[in-house]
């Protein structure tokens, strides 16, 4: 029985490093979804002082 416990245990840890992976995985995908070039986000920047 304590064998089941330590392998629960495990699996569980196991899920929930995943689950981690998959959000951080999925900010990483969010944040390169609005990369802009350096000089158009000046320009942009700009334009809107005018």
């Amino acid at each position: 029985m304590r064998l089941k416990e330590k392998y629960l245990k495990y699996y569980q840890k196991l899920l929930f490093i995943l689950e981690e992976l998959d959000a951080i995985c999925a900010y990483d995908q969010a944040i390169n979804d609005d990369e802009i070039p350096f000089e158009e986000a000046i320009a942009e920047i700009e334009k809107k002082r005018s």
